[in-house]
């Protein structure tokens, strides 16, 4: 991985706006992305109808629940939900300072993929802060497993995801997705890979008060004949597993910080994601902070140097 401007802190150039629905509310929703300082970090603000607001960095000691999706705050009637999508695609489009002002309780699902996410920030421009970034580089493998399932971190000279899932249903089956992230790998490879579910198990989450605003158009959707109902089909072969990964990487955007290394996993989930970061942060001798050396040249991530964390912790709240 070479570093270019990247290796300075960015913000968006200009307020956006985007309107949608919520995927298990079923409500209206509307987000706006506003420009932010270098050093504020990501961070949503929630506006309440009583003019009150509750405000959360997106950072891994604030993640709550994550077994539909993945939820910043532990109060349920004060937290912002389906963050994933719209973190997938600030994380990898390099914006570090952001202000997401939300005037509902989750993100608004749009197609659910990220590429609305992407197209509406590419249109607003970003803009280089002149502040150096920091990242985290993983020095050492940590693994966490769960039954069948594990993900882990590696050192790596870049930014590599390596994920991989194995679903009963011979539809999906067995797939992997590997590569560097890039902004444009993302935007060609996986940004317009939507979420998915299984027709089964749409009357127990609804019954559950989950997934009242999913639909074709935002879904997609497995019959009982293990078909896709949607009209248009699969927008890539291995859409499934692509998706996955657009959801490990807005997961692990939760770092606070950009990282350098390589993130595995195995039937993997938003919970095995947010588990594995915690277990990298909580050793400090996993990982060290660095930024890339004062030149205007661009530089490999092997170059980067570290730098004194007496006063950084991104991911604290």
């Amino acid at each position: 991985m070479t570093i270019g401007l990247l290796g300075f802190q960015t913000t968006i150039a200009a307020p956006v706006t985007l309107s949608g629905i919520g995927v298990h509310s079923g409500s209206p929703v509307s987000i706006t992305f506003q420009p932010a300082e270098a050093g504020t970090g990501i961070v949503f603000s929630r506006q309440f109808a009583d003019g009150t607001t509750a405000e959360y960095r997106a950072v891994s000691s604030n993640v709550g629940n994550t077994d539909l999706c993945t939820v910043l705050g532990t109060s349920l009637s004060r937290s912002v939900a389906t963050i994933e999508h719209v973190m997938a695609a600030l994380y990898a489009l390099g914006l570090d300072n952001l202000v997401v002002e939300v005037d509902g309780a989750e993100m608004p699902i749009m197609d659910g993929s990220s590429i609305a996410f992407i197209e509406a920030i590419e249109q607003a421009g970003i803009v280089n802060l002149g502040e150096k970034r920091r990242y985290i580089r993983v020095l050492k493998p940590v693994r966490i497993d769960s039954g069948a399932s594990w993900s882990e971190f590696r050192p790596h000279d870049g930014t590599r995801f390596e994920v991989e899932i194995d679903f009963a249903s011979p539809l999906i089956g067995r797939q992997s997705w590997q590569g560097e992230l890039t902004a444009q790998v993302f935007r060609d490879e996986l940004a317009r890979a939507r979420t998915f579910g299984f027709m089964r198990d749409v009357e127990r989450l609804w019954a559950a008060g989950f997934a009242l605003g999913s639909s074709l158009e935002n879904s997609v959707v497995i019959s009982d004949d293990d078909t896709v109902v949607n009209v248009e089909g699969l927008r890539y072969a291995d859409e499934f597993v692509r998706h996955k990964t657009l959801d490990a990487v807005g997961d692990l955007a939760l770092a606070g910080a950009q990282f350098i290394g390589c993130y595995r996993s195995y039937r993997g989930g938003h919970k095995m994601n947010a588990n594995a970061l915690k277990a990298l942060l909580s050793d400090r001798s996993a990982y060290e902070i660095v930024e890339a050396p004062m030149r205007s040249q661009r530089v490999r991530a092997r170059e980067f140097v570290a730098v004194s964390t007496a006063e950084f912790a991104p991911w604290a709240g």
